[in-house]
């Protein structure tokens, strides 16, 4: 089993925010794949795709308490740590890129520490997506917690398109190439 969790904040007041990014590349594969949430045994929502041995899920306790439930799903499917991949949103990156990357550490996102912290390990792939823009960014738990402005709606679509492209990548192609090819991208609307 592989899994592809997307971190963000539940409820309506959340929904529309920079910092759900990693909701909504979930949320466009379960519509690809036509797949829908149910409940887990834990705080996460999650959907299988048993045709490719995929698991997506979405942790339901708030972004900064996300490992609790990321290591309720690797102890409950006996996932290793080479098939777990965090997809999370990166205010330090521009919006339009994304990085790959096999392991590493938090970047001082407090959904990663909290996974790192649970799992006592670093060495699982996470997608940064973009979400920096030419807005004061700063002071970042204020700007994560906005939509995007409307002139860069389109981009943070194609941007929500092209994580899912990654994930289907990395099934194909593997985590090796995808790096290769989706790390060096970058949208010509920058």
């Amino acid at each position: 089993m592989i899994a592809f969790i997307g971190l963000g904040n539940i409820g309506n007041h959340y929904a529309n925010t920079k910092h759900n990014f990693g909701f909504w590349v979930v949320n466009e594969l379960a519509q690809r794949w036509n797949l829908s949430f149910r409940p887990g045994k834990g705080q996460f929502v999650f959907s299988e795709y048993r045709k490719r041995n995929v698991f997506l899920a979405k942790p339901t306790s708030g972004m900064n308490r996300s490992g609790v439930p990321v290591k309720e799903i690797c102890s409950s499917w006996r996932l290793h740590l080479e098939d777990l991949h965090i997809i999370v949103d990166d205010v330090d990156l521009p919006l339009g890129t994304m990085r790959l990357r096999p392991k590493g550490g938090d970047g001082c996102h407090r959904g990663m520490e909290s996974i790192i912290y649970q799992l006592g390990a670093n060495n699982f792939s996470r997608l940064r997506i973009g979400i920096g823009t030419d807005e004061e960014m700063r002071p970042a738990e204020d700007y994560v917690l906005k939509p995007f402005r409307r002139k860069d709606e389109k981009l943070s679509e194609e941007m929500i398109r092209r994580g899912a492209d990654a994930v289907e990548s990395i099934l194909d192609r593997g985590l090796e190439q995808t790096m290769v090819e989706f790390n060096r991208m970058q949208t010509k609307e920058q």
